[in-house]
């Protein structure tokens, strides 16, 4: 066993053939309603078609009459948002190799036409046994986006990262570079440039857009 929540668990397996070690999820059916069960397969079909070193990797895929099973890649490092917490504030050039590795995905995403919709610390996972690389997870609000169609208008993502495009329902793939600019301020800060309360008060602020580069930790920030 390595984690479980409300949709199943995840555990270490090893494939009986070539004694490879990989993760395996096992996702509850009846834990999913009939919304979420088309979210989920909508994450299976697009982690399918992604094979990048900064993406986690699905290899296989199988179900019964009570559960899915995903098998992927096995990260042993558990989330940036658990090192943010840690670690507070990150050197200008940790901060430089994580958005990289996290740009790099993003780069590969969107030649793919592919929006994630929802980059934060809680999505990208570290595997320290592989010199710390970074990999991307949680496809389920990721869409196709096609530019000759028009903007995307379905609100999706988290309060403090989402873009304000978003909110205004009027938005392309660039909502993702937006989210990937806060994690950067998050990294080098160690606070939201954009903060409140509640929900709410995260995104009016985000509507307003106003944010500091003055005191705490930007003093040593070039």
């Amino acid at each position: 066993m390595l984690g479980q929540g409300a949709f199943g668990e995840v555990r270490k397996c090893i494939n009986r053939h070539t004694k490879v070690i990989r993760a395996v999820k096992l996702i509850k059916k009846e834990s999913m309603n009939k919304e979420e069960e088309e979210s989920f397969k909508h994450e299976i079909t697009i982690l399918k078609k992604l094979d990048h070193p900064n993406i986690l990797k699905l290899y296989e895929v199988f179900e019964d009459d009570k559960r899915y099973y995903l098998v992927t890649e096995l990260c042993k490092g558990g989330e940036l948002f658990d090192e943010i917490v840690t670690k507070v504030c990150f050197s200008e050039k940790e901060a430089a190799a994580i958005i990289q590795q996290i740009l790099q995905a993003v780069a590969y995403c969107h030649e793919l036409g592919l929006v994630h919709r929802d980059l934060k610390p809680e999505n990208v996972l570290i595997d320290k046994e592989l010199n710390n690389t970074l990999k991307i997870i949680d496809f389920g609000t990721s869409t196709i986006y096609d530019k000759s169609s028009g903007p995307l208008k379905t609100t999706h993502g988290t309060s403090y990262y989402i873009a304000p495009e978003v909110l205004a329902k009027k938005y392309d793939d660039r909502c993702d570079v937006w989210s990937v600019g806060v994690i950067l301020y998050i990294l080098l800060s160690g606070k939201p440039p954009f903060d409140g309360d509640n929900d709410e008060e995260i995104t009016e602020q985000v509507k307003i857009g106003t944010y500091s580069f003055v005191g705490g930790s930007w003093a040593v920030v070039s």
